[in-house]
């Protein structure tokens, strides 16, 4: 469609339901009033869902009653995704497009203003689907809005003397967080999708997804808080 800009957000699943049995019902209200208004502005929109901690849960869950592959464990993230994803088509009802993509080649009709997607199979995150959706839809970069502001250079759980990072190659990214894919990794682009994104050039710029004001800067393409992947 001529004059349309499209957006692909990341929405970090922590960010849906901080915690089992809670979801952040301010913040899907908020969120869904900007989504909304740049809509009226003639914006088009992707978001993709994460699984966040209820993903985590039933993987800790099933890790105590009987060992797993990886495979079992990424399905029940995978299903977390879908579950987070089918709550946002939901509550975009009026504007979102009818069927949540769970496939990122789903064939669908061009006349979208927004579309919502989830996991598809084992071996990577949502950031990965993030990433064959911006190849697909000729999207450069990507807005990852989870539950840290910035790449940091350590894990900030274990680490006290870790730094915020605000630029970094998709290569020294790649050195952070290594090449390979675990379930349940908590990264802010896992391995999978970052070797991919590099190989398209396609940007990454992480922030808080919380941070809406901060959120609506990124979408305008002004200067933000956050870190910018792939210079």
């Amino acid at each position: 469609m001529p004059n349309q800009k499209t957006i692909l957000i990341a929405l970090g699943g922590s960010i849906i339901c901080p915690q089992p049995g809670k979801i952040n019902t301010n913040f899907l209200k908020q969120f869904k009033k900007l989504i909304l208004k740049f809509i009226l502005k003639n914006f088009r929109f992707i978001i993709v869902a994460g699984g966040g901690k209820i993903c985590r849960v039933y993987q800790r869950a099933a890790a105590k009653i009987v060992k797993l592959p990886y495979e079992d464990v990424d399905w029940l993230g995978i299903h977390a995704t879908r579950l987070n994803a089918h709550l946002l088509r939901t509550i975009f009802r009026k504007v979102a497009y009818p069927v949540v993509l769970d496939e990122p080649k789903k064939p669908i009709k061009n006349n979208w203003k927004l579309l919502i997607a989830s996991g598809w199979r084992p071996g990577w995150s949502t950031d990965y689907i993030s990433v064959l959706l911006a190849k697909r839809f000729k999207i450069k970069e990507i807005i990852d809005a989870g539950n840290i502001p910035f790449v940091y250079s350590k894990d900030l759980l274990k680490y006290k003397n870790a730094y915020a990072i605000k630029r970094i190659s998709w290569k020294d990214y790649q050195k952070l967080v290594g090449v390979k894919w675990i379930p349940g990794l908590a990264a802010p682009i896992d391995p999978i999708a970052a070797k991919l994104a590099h190989k398209l050039k396609i940007r990454a710029l992480i922030i808080k997804g919380t941070e809406l004001k901060n959120l609506e800067k990124v979408i305008l393409g002004q200067e933000f808080k956050g870190t910018i992947i792939g210079l």
